[in-house]
């Protein structure tokens, strides 16, 4: 394992200090979040339901580790490579430190681990309210071993949570169901199965004039139905993030009737799952932030229940599984192929070499008819695809970040120059970096 630059542990210990000072000073409810997935997601309905009654900050941007927390708390950016950048930052936390300021009522934090006590770190800064576990698998797993190691690093933030305060859980998510048993603090379970607290019922894709038009639902809780319509959603696993901010806002006592208001105007974050316009009147569905076994088996299983004239799944490697790499790839591959795809464009060696051991394996070489296409980059990728696009197809695009597949997604999308309000990745930084073969 890469060990930390002497900078960079400085730079960590200093922001470590100002974020414990600054919540100190100014004791906000803190909800942490959690999980292999969803975690953004469930962020910003987090934040958009508790906004209506509360000053809410939440994370910004990819800000959900050792520098991103602390700068969330402090309100700050980054400063980059620049030595007065980082001094401004430190500036401002001493600046809220000895002035009175109107600080935020709730911060709601991403909380993520790529490694072992990962979490450990990020607890000896923040002492969550409510804690919030979206959904445990594989994803992000390199250095973790097993299923069972990464499930207790994540499970850490519950057990961290004030004796008064909550745990919210994915009562969905096996792992984290098995996670809570022993665990005597409060617990508020949501999901679809029967018997968790906050239960979404009914849940029906919607469409006008033929096309897909977002999602409602019904929400069962001690009795009471309220009708939820999510126009700007397309999967249903997105209605967990739902299902979390709705949990939470309970605990904050808004009105399940406000909240559903609320929600009207949630948009998922750039590459999760987004419905965009594209060539030739198709439709794209862009998941390009990231990808994990967890997470495109979703996206597939979304996509085989909308309608659409043809569809077409472009995937990319998924990375940072470890030792579940193999079999990942392989049940994703699975998936694509009951999928209903009529088209199949795979980007990167891992993909590559699991669909063809797919193939293998099921005793033929095609996929029934159906063409699948091999690339190694997602720009001869999008060359290609851009010149079959034909009207009302319904195209997937989804990949692990290293793989760069939004350079698909703009290359197909009918608005381009939206694209860097759109699109994941489009800061001056990412767009110089070219394609490098992880």
């Amino acid at each position: 394992m890469k060990s930390k630059s002497k900078k960079i542990q400085i730079l960590e210990r200093i922001l470590r200090f100002l974020a414990r000072a600054v919540i100190a000073k100014y004791d906000p409810k803190i909800i942490g979040i959690t999980g292999s997935v969803g975690k953004t997601s469930a962020k910003e309905a987090i934040v958009l339901v508790l906004g209506s009654k509360f000053r809410v900050r939440g994370s910004e941007k990819n800000y959900n580790n050792e520098i991103g927390i602390p700068l969330t708390i402090l309100g700050s950016y980054g400063g980059g490579a620049s030595f007065f950048g980082w001094m401004r930052v430190f500036a401002k936390g001493i600046f809220l430190l000895i002035f009175p300021w109107e600080y935020p009522e709730i911060l709601v934090l991403e909380m993520a681990v790529d490694r072992p006590q990962d979490m450990d770190y990020l607890l000896s800064f923040v002492s969550p309210n409510v804690g919030v576990v979206t959904n445990i698998s594989s994803s992000h797993g390199e250095f973790f071993g097993s299923l069972e190691n990464i499930t207790k690093e994540k499970w850490k933030l519950i057990e961290s949570v004030k004796k008064e305060g909550v745990a919210i859980i994915n009562g969905d998510d096996e792992n984290i169901v098995k996670a809570r048993d022993g665990f005597s603090g409060r617990v508020v379970n949501f999901g679809f199965q029967e018997g968790v607290e906050v239960q979404a019922t009914d849940a029906n894709f919607n469409y006008f004039d033929r096309k897909i038009s977002g999602i409602s639902f019904k929400l069962n809780h001690q009795g009471k139905i309220i009708p939820f319509r999510l126009p700007h959603i397309l999967a249903f696993h997105q209605v967990y993030a739902i299902l979390a901010a709705i949990s939470v806002g309970m605990q904050f006592r808004i009105n399940l009737v406000e909240m559903a208001q609320s929600l009207e105007n949630f948009f998922p974050p750039c590459g999760r799952m987004n419905l965009l316009e594209g060539k030739n009147k198709s439709n794209i569905i862009d998941d390009t932030y990231n990808s994990s076994p967890t997470s495109a088996l979703a996206a597939l299983r979304a996509m085989a229940t909308v309608l659409a004239r043809r569809k077409i799944v472009v995937l990319g490697d998924m990375l940072e599984l470890g030792k579940e790499s193999e079999r990942g790839h392989f049940e994703v591959i699975a998936e694509v192929f009951s999928s209903g795809a009529e088209l199949f464009f795979s980007v990167g060696r891992r993909m590559r070499e699991a669909t063809r051991d797919y193939l293998r394996s099921a005793g033929r070489m095609d996929m029934d008819g159906k063409k699948v296409l091999y690339f190694s980059d997602p720009v001869s990728c999008a060359r290609e695809l851009k010149k079959i696009v034909e009207q009302d197809d319904l195209i997937l695009v989804k990949g692990s970040q290293s793989m760069r597949m939004e350079k698909i997604v703009e290359e197909i999308m009918e608005k381009q120059f939206d694209a860097r309000e759109l699109l994941c990745r489009q800061s001056k930084e990412w767009r110089k970096k070219p394609f490098v073969e992880p």
